[in-house]
């Protein structure tokens, strides 16, 4: 789906919401009113109005952060059953706070009635979505589309546009990318004509041409100059299919740099809104748990120095976000001479880059205790505050191993390091170095705010039974 159609079908879903919401709560009003409970139960119109749009907000922004509306027009019946119940349960929740902070006194079998209504009513709505939107898709008549090239992207995006005629795209055939190509046909499901270049200005005054997408080489871009300004003459909107380079993963956009167009090619997460929701939440963790663990902080601080010689915080240079250095802390589980030691253990070495030993012999009593169950890692909740580090990330590695990268692997520099990750959840330091950074490399592809809370939700249970530590 194009991005402006997706655009749309967010619109008109979140629009859809708010009526379907409006009448889950009229229908859970009416139905607690009618329950023979003791207790009487009344909202006046200005509750009402306050609770339905704090609804409204709740239930629109619970679908955008879990990008519900964009799998409503290709999910399977299940994943939409799923996704409505998850965007209900989350959303009456936060209605439930919300009602409780401004010390409103709703019913809670209305507010459960809500939530079970707007479920049922979301779940009826988007089963039949898509031959909606598909309809809508095609009330202004079809929209012309014809292709410039003969090759294989051609060709691909020929497949796409056909499999698109449900949300009302046509498309009219290809036109041959090089002046002396001449007429023929390509055959996908049906048999397009291929329009040879020099009869485009007749086509475009003799056919409704809509759109014209160019799937060609970046070599050939250069030489298709004319194609551009006639488009531009005639008014026609163009779009070009940047697939020069197959095997780039990274997600494409177009900016400008003062009147310069130019094109963004980007191997990380690029929406700056949630980027700062991620943040702000690190801020609000870190600050939280720095505050209720300080007590016990200083007690382990009191003990690692009382038990072996040395101090009681370990200091160390990182890579941070895209290469940079900081200082990364952490309780000392070691003895104070434990870097001078590394040389002499190389030897028993357990990993391709990273050191690592099991029953390393400079670990302290104590410090094998704090390792086991990762209180090592608490001061590291300053690195979070300070902005080095976030609460779920790549965790961060030492400039020497990051030197004996596979070009693939130093991808994950590209995203802040984290007190924990997906390594962190399936297996720690039972999981082998390739497929830590392999996971590393599916979290950054895969990132969500909803993938982090997961995964900080995943790590209590494991951090508390100690499982995977060495």
């Amino acid at each position: 789906m194009l991005t402006r159609q997706q655009r749309k079908t967010r619109f008109l879903l979140g629009l859809s919401d708010i009526v379907l919401t409006t009448a889950a709560f009229a229908a859970a009003y009416q139905t607690r009113l009618h329950l023979p409970l003791e207790r009487v139960f009344f909202l006046t119109t200005a509750e009402k109005a306050l609770v339905l749009v704090f609804a409204w907000t709740a239930w629109i922004a619970v679908a955008l952060w879990s990008e519900t509306y964009d799998r409503v027009d290709t999910g399977a019946p299940r994943v939409i059953l799923r996704d409505a119940f998850r965007q209900s349960l989350i959303a009456v929740t936060s209605v439930v706070l919300f009602q409780y902070l401004l010390r409103f006194d709703i019913s809670r079998p209305m507010l459960a009635f809500f939530g079970l209504y707007s479920w049922i009513l979301l779940c009826l709505f988007r089963l039949t979505a898509p031959n909606l939107l598909h309809g809508l898709g095609r009330m202004h008549g079809p929209h012309h589309v014809l292709v410039v090239g003969t090759g294989d992207a051609a060709v691909r995006l020929g497949f796409q546009l056909e499999c698109s005629e449900a949300e009302g795209i046509s498309l009219l055939g290809f036109l041959a990318a090089h002046p002396e190509q001449s007429a023929g046909e390509i055959a996908l499901e049906r048999a397009y004509p291929v329009f040879p270049r020099r009869e485009l200005r007749t086509l475009l005054r003799k056919s409704v041409v809509d759109e014209i997408v160019f799937a060609v080489s970046s070599r050939d871009l250069a030489d298709l100059e004319d194609v551009f300004l006639l488009c531009d003459e005639e008014g026609v909107k163009t779009r070009v299919a940047v697939d020069f380079f197959p095997h780039v993963h990274s997600s494409v956009a177009l900016d400008r740099l003062g009147q310069t167009p130019v094109l963004t090619f980007t191997a990380g997460p690029t929406d700056e809104v949630r980027l700062l929701l991620k943040r702000l939440t690190d801020i609000v963790l870190a600050a939280a748990a720095l505050i209720l663990l300080a007590p016990a902080m200083a007690a382990i601080s009191l003990l690692v120095r009382a038990t072996s010689r040395g101090p009681a915080i370990f200091r160390q240079t990182r890579c941070g976000l895209n290469g940079r250095p900081f200082t990364f802390y952490k309780f000392r589980s070691m003895c104070e001479n434990a870097e001078e030691l590394k040389a002499s253990l190389m030897h028993l070495n357990e990993r391709q880059v990273v050191f690592k030993i099991r029953n390393d012999p400079r670990l302290t009593p104590i410090g094998r205790f704090l390792r086991r169950f990762s209180i090592d890692e608490w001061p590291q909740l300053w690195n979070v505050l300070r902005g080095d580090m976030s609460m779920v990330g790549p965790r961060p590695a030492v400039p020497d191993e990051v030197a004996r990268y596979e070009q693939w692997q130093r991808r994950r520099l590209r995203m802040r390091p984290g007190l924990t990750c997906l390594w962190a959840v399936e297996g720690r330091d039972a999981v082998d170095f390739e497929t830590w950074m392999r996971l590393d490399m599916r979290y950054i592809d895969t990132w969500s705010l909803g993938l982090d809370w997961k995964i900080l939700l995943k790590t209590i249970p494991r951090v508390l039974s100690g499982r995977g530590a060495s």
